[in-house]
């Protein structure tokens, strides 16, 4: 998976996602109205998660979500982050495997 490039107090990035199936490829299907999908943001290695990001729905049938980085998110160390997708589906996780990776630059 591709790196994610962000910079350090900013808060206006948004991220596009399309989550899908890893065995069949299919695209999630999202629409359930009590299916919610969040994004634990922590640094690479670390344990604690800094913040949990919710994601709004922007092609649900999809699985196309969106999430950014408000208030202060972003306004850690630069270096190596990590990020993991849950999804509820009306009080039931689902976890995929693969985690998103961050960069965070050093804002002038």
């Amino acid at each position: 998976m591709s790196t994610i490039r962000i910079v350090q107090n900013d808060n206006l990035p948004e991220v596009t996602l399309t989550l899908t199936d890893r065995q069949t490829g299919d695209p999630i299907d999202l629409s359930a109205a009590t299916t919610t999908v969040v994004v634990k943001f922590r640094a690479l290695g670390g344990t604690t998660v800094l913040s949990t990001l919710t994601c709004s729905k922007v092609d649900a049938v999809n699985g196309v979500v969106r999430f950014g980085f408000p208030g202060t998110t972003l306004d850690v160390p630069a270096g190596q982050y990590q990020g993991e997708i849950e999804i509820s589906f009306n009080g039931q996780i689902l976890t995929p495997f693969d985690l998103l990776n961050f960069t965070l630059r050093a804002d002038f």
